[in-house]
């Protein structure tokens, strides 16, 4: 992911150098588009009179249907004023300029500035290309480098990257072909509702997606007890639908007489909205394809993450789940290359169950004829973490390690891995279509939760980019 960061960073800065030089290409000259009233007849000459004539030079206006093209050039910084005046001297328009430091005219009656069309287009290249680069990373990394938080933010942020990429397109195109019709006030306008524009765009499939979660957790209901673990998809539906109306709501609100605040503020909702929007759709797409991935059969170790079992020591389906795909892939392997992985049982014994899950699984591994010598316990663990770490002081840093889980659980247990310092590749077992869909929303609440410090961090300095940024714009 680092190699993407400074992909990224590299091409902002080529970007911007593309900028500087059309400008000093151009002598840092802006093009005005003034509007002439129809009362003017086009045969009829016109003048322009920069007062401050030392701060912007003007070229000769050239007259089309219904506006004049007006070439300035800067000399030095501050404020100039400009005139237009038919032939015999009648005033037709005025406009006010600013000059900055770096030879910048800007028009505060459109919002345009030098080489803003050049700018629009490099943004939207920009966005493409970040949407690109992202996406390649994600569809070719490597599986022993797939499980991590890099691999979420690829996913669900290229797509927001491609969105707005495409705004960029329609916002340039426009700006481009009329800019008098559309000038940069309104592309401001549409870049700061970025945000709400993904999000109209992507409610289809929330909404969708919510409904699903509902019927997946009523379901669920059915099976199992009423407790907070077990709603955490019908909350997650009311989330989304939720925040939704809130979005749809606060843009309602388009009336002329809204002020500057009221549109940040709600610029900056959208923008929140979205990033968690993001986060979201990143680990689906993670979790489907980390579930399901196989590994290649040459595995040293497969490790078997434990859970709880009954008390009389036999295993419940969703841990005999998890033993029976590490057992077809161990079986396999065999078949295939000749190769018998260890088994690594993993789970400690908590304080309600008469043995340590590794034992448990070790008994039923038996039981499916495996081989004693092919298995190895690790009864130490009382959590996804520990299994994974307490596995490795086991296995060692050079051996080829699988590890089996529930396929909503797969992805995270990647994380785990990866953050105890063993490289591996998951191994998912099937469950229940009502089970999966709620267990896995855990899954995504247990990732945000590891990493709930900088996900923050991050939050806040989007929210105070967006805010000024917002407040720049609108």
């Amino acid at each position: 992911m680092k190699k993407i960061v400074r992909q990224i960073a590299f091409l902002a800065i080529l970007l911007l150098l593309i900028c500087f030089m059309y400008r000093w290409a151009t002598g840092n000259r802006y093009t005005a588009f003034v509007p002439i009233p129809k009362e003017i007849p086009e045969a009829q000459a016109i003048r322009v009179i920069v007062d401050q004539a030392d701060r912007m030079e003007n070229g000769k206006p050239e007259r089309f249907d219904g506006y004049a093209r007006i070439q300035l050039k800067p000399m030095r910084n501050g404020e100039s004023s400009m005139r237009i005046v038919s032939e015999a001297g009648t005033p037709i328009a005025q406009r006010s300029f600013q000059v900055g430091p770096l030879m910048t005219v800007y028009d505060p009656s459109t919002g345009g500035f030098t080489g803003d069309s050049v700018v629009l287009l490099a943004f939207t290249a920009f966005c493409f290309a970040v949407a690109f680069l992202m996406l390649r990373w994600f569809l070719n990394v490597k599986w022993t480098d797939f499980y991590g938080y890099g691999t979420i933010y690829a996913a669900g942020f290229s797509i927001f990257a491609l969105l707005v990429g495409a705004l960029m397109a329609y916002v340039s195109f426009r700006h481009i072909v009329n800019p008098l019709e559309y000038p940069m006030l309104s592309a401001y306008k549409e870049i700061s509702r970025a945000s709400w524009g993904f999000m109209m765009v992507t409610a289809p499939i929330m909404l969708a997606f919510a409904a699903a979660m509902a019927v997946s957790n009523i379901a669920l209901l059915r099976h199992e007890r009423v407790r907070v673990q077990n709603l955490l998809g019908i909350l997650a539906g009311v989330f989304l639908v939720i925040g939704l109306g809130v979005g749809w709501l606060l843009y309602r609100q388009n009336t002329p007489t809204i002020n500057r605040g009221f549109e940040v503020l709600r610029c900056v909702y959208t923008t929140v909205f979205a990033y968690f929007e993001c986060m979201l759709i990143g680990a689906i797409i993670c979790g489907l394809k980390a579930a399901r991935h196989r590994p290649d059969y040459d595995r040293d170790y497969i490790i078997i993450l434990g859970c709880r079992f009954r008390k009389d020591g036999t295993l419940t389906p969703l841990l005999k789940g998890r033993v029976d795909a590490a057992v077809a892939f161990w079986r396999a392997q065999l078949e295939k290359t000749g190769k018998a992985a260890m088994l690594v049982p993993s789970g400690g014994q908590g304080d309600d169950e008469v043995m340590a899950e590794a034992e448990a699984m070790r008994r039923y591994l038996i039981q499916q004829k495996i081989p004693e010598e092919n298995i190895c316990m690790e009864d130490r663990s009382r959590n996804t973490y520990q299994n994974m770490a307490f596995s490795r002081e086991i296995i060692g840093n050079s051996a080829k390690v699988a590890y089996a889980t529930t396929n909503y659980h797969v992805f995270r247990s990647g994380v785990w891995a990866s953050l105890a310092g063993l490289s591996a590749e998951g191994i998912g077992s099937t469950t229940r279509w009502w089970y999966w869909p709620n267990a896995f929303m855990r899954e995504c609440l247990g990732l945000l939760k590891n990493r709930w410090k900088q996900e923050l961090l991050g939050l806040m300095v989007l929210i105070v980019f967006y805010f000024a940024l917002s407040a720049i714009l609108i």
